[in-house]
């Protein structure tokens, strides 16, 4: 038998994605209304949609993201994820694994260089983030499978060389400090 502890995973909701029909319009009422600070925005690497990453704390990239593409012709509010943050690779494989044991089938490992997620659906087909913060900063969206098979060593070595190729990579120390600036605290 083996001496392995017991990981216990601790998820918190932290974001919630939304698909819009006028992202400019959005932003705006998100911004002046709710007191969002917008915090990155660009086309999606992977899907043909417009991103805007928004939030209040500058210690978060986001708590909200508006995304375009919803339908003139939808009459109800479409989710397009929730995410819960974690704390490391430990937590994430074990939420992997409880994932898989409910017959989830699907579940996508990806890099966004600032987080490590995986993603699955629900019983009900909505989509679910879990994730966590990585020491680095890169703009976003970014989007890039990874292995979480490998030794965390592995995965956060690749992910490191993956940020520092970016352009406009930087510690998440300093954007969190750039982000507070930005918000006026």
């Amino acid at each position: 038998m083996s001496a392995e502890a017991i990981v216990t995973p601790k998820p918190r909701l932290t974001h919630f994605a939304l698909f819009v029909k006028d992202i400019d319009r959005m932003e705006k009422f998100y911004t002046d209304v709710v007191g969002l600070t917008p915090t990155d925005r660009g086309p999606h690497p992977n899907v043909d949609v417009d991103v805007v990453f928004m939030s209040s704390d500058p210690k978060e990239h986001h708590q909200f993201v508006l995304i375009s593409g919803r339908p003139d012709n939808v009459d109800f509010h479409l989710n397009q994820q929730m995410s819960f943050l974690i704390e490391n690779l430990s937590e994430l494989r074990e939420i992997r694994a409880r994932a898989k044991e409910a017959g989830v089938e699907e579940i996508r490992c990806r890099t966004h260089g600032n987080a490590l997620s995986i993603y699955f659906e629900d019983p009900e087909d909505n989509m679910i983030e879990t994730y966590f913060h990585t020491p680095w900063y890169i703009p976003q969206p970014h989007v890039v499978d990874f292995d979480l098979d490998q030794s965390d060593e592995e995965v956060m070595k690749k992910n490191e060389e993956y940020c520092r190729a970016d352009p406009g990579f930087m510690t998440a120390t300093e954007r969190e400090a750039k982000m507070a600036e930005m918000m006026g605290l």
